[in-house]
Formats: structure tokens, C-alpha cells, sequence
């Protein structure tokens, strides 16, 4: 039921991180990946050639939801199909709420929201055109669920996200799309370090970790091959926290 042989995957923000391991839990599942971006994810792609699975990158710039016209046409052109989308790629800007600014909270907006579901339009588009099922993932976070400090835009482009996500699943599951999201808690990634490296913040964090750890970008692979797969065919509008806990205190 996990097996993705003979899909083909686009993930946003794939270069490193939580992107990349979730592209390369796909591809040791069997799938080919497109890795759409700005810059060429060398790594990944040395990563997935080890598997039995093909990549082809795709330049995107996905600040502009322009952008993402010809991507799933060029996916199906170089990989032959689509069947997974991964919507990893996200920023953030941090300040005061009295301080943010219009450029911020746009630029946030744009990545983590708009781009996001254009997108996901363009491949649901194709889909149902194909009369194909599909996957859709979205990238949440904990910030779907709770406030924050000084991330205004971050938590209102998640929280939307968290939105979207139902509303796509009650319209796109006639059409045999299921869309989900996973909200990563604190993971050990380059995102992190200033936090990790902050004694005192790291010692609040692990504090209120169940599992007391921070997660391991590889503990977000199960989830992600579960949505992805037919295991997952009568789940959806979830957003599935993989926290250690988190929320449950």
C-alpha cells in the first residue's frame, strides 16, 4: 500500500532540509521526482540517483504564482505523469506586529499561500482533465495551530494553508484528489539553529517535547510516503502534526 512505483512527485523546496528528505523518502518509495525551485538541488539529486527513481529539476521562481503556469506541463513532458504534489517550499519574515511591513507580509503571502495554491490549481487541473487521482501534501506548521511572536504574516499564511487545505479536500475528493497537509514541529534543520544554539530558548523547547528531542528531518519520511500512497485514499482535509507531542501540552 506504500509503494509509489511508477508515480512521479513534484516537491517545492527540495534543496535541503525537510524537502529534500521528504523527496528522497518518495523516490526510495519508488517515485520520480520533480524538484522545482530557483537554484538546481545538486544534493537531492545526488541523493535520489542512488534510488531507483529519476528527478528532473524544474527552475521556478515561486515568489511569482506566474511562475507555475508551465511546471506540471514540463513535469509530464520529462517524467511521462503526475500523481503526488508536495508543497514544501515556504519563508518567513520576523518583527513586530507594530513594525511588520507591506514587502514582508507580501513576500510571505506570495511563497507560502498564493504560489501554494496556484499551484495545487494547476495540478488538479491537469487531473481531472486526465481523469487521474491524485496527491496533494501541504507544508503546515505548529503556527496552524497557534500564534506565535513576532511572525505575523508566517502565521497567517500557515493558518490559511491549514484552511485551504480542508476547502480543496471538499471540492477535489469527487475528483479523486486527496489533500492533506503535515505540520512539522521543531525539527533540527539550518531553519532552527540559532534556536537550538540559544541555551535557554532550547531548554523551553525541549522542555515541552513529549518525546524530548527535536524532530530528525528522516521522522517526517513516514508521514509523507503514507499521504503520498493508496494507504492514505480515505484521508482527507487533514493537517497531520508530526511534534513529538507538542500540541498535547
Amino acid at each position: 500500500m506504500f509503494d509509489l512505483t511508477g508515480k512521479t512527485a513534484l516537491v517545492t523546496g527540495a534543496n535541503t532540509g525537510l524537502g529534500q528528505v521528504m523527496a528522497v523518502a518518495l523516490a526510495n518509495a519508488g517515485a520520480d521526482i520533480a524538484l522545482i525551485g530557483r537554484t538546481e538541488p545538486t544534493e537531492t539529486e545526488t541523493k535520489i540517483a542512488k534510488t531507483s527513481a529519476r528527478s528532473h529539476f524544474i527552475r521556478a521562481d515561486l515568489n511569482d504564482a506566474g511562475a507555475v503556469v508551465d511546471i506540471v506541463a514540463e513535469a509530464v513532458s520529462e517524467l511521462g505523469r503526475v500523481d503526488i504534489l508536495v508543497n514544501n517550499a515556504g519563508i518567513i519574515r520576523r518583527n513586530e506586529a507594530l513594525d511588520f511591513t507591506p514587502e514582508d507580509w507580501d513576500a510571505v503571502m506570495n511563497v507560502n499561500l498564493r504560489t501554494l495554491f496556484f499551484l495545487s490549481q494547476a495540478f488538479a487541473r491537469h487531473l481531472v482533465a486526465e481523469k487521474k487521482d491524485g496527491k496533494i501534501i501541504n507544508i503546515a506548521s505548529m503556527l496552524t495551530f497557534q500564534g506565535g511572536i513576532r511572525v505575523p504574516s508566517y502565521t497567517a499564511s500557515k493558518s490559511g494553508v491549514g484552511g485551504l487545505t480542508k476547502a480543496l479536500a471538499n471540492e477535489w475528493a469527487a475528483h479523486g484528489i486527496n489533500v492533506n497537509a503535515i505540520a512539522p514541529g521543531y525539527f533540527n534543520t539550518n531553519n532552527t539553529a540559532a534556536l537550538q544554539a540559544d541555551e535557554n530558548r532550547n531548554a523551553e523547547i525541549l522542555s515541552r517535547i513529549p518525546s524530548g528531542r527535536w524532530g530528525q528531518p528522516s521522522d517526517l519520511c513516514g508521514a509523507a510516503v503514507f499521504l503520498a500512497s493508496e494507504a492514505s485514499d480515505y484521508v482527507q482535509g487533514i493537517t497531520m502534526p508530526v511534534d513529538g507531542g507538542w500540541l498535547s501540552r
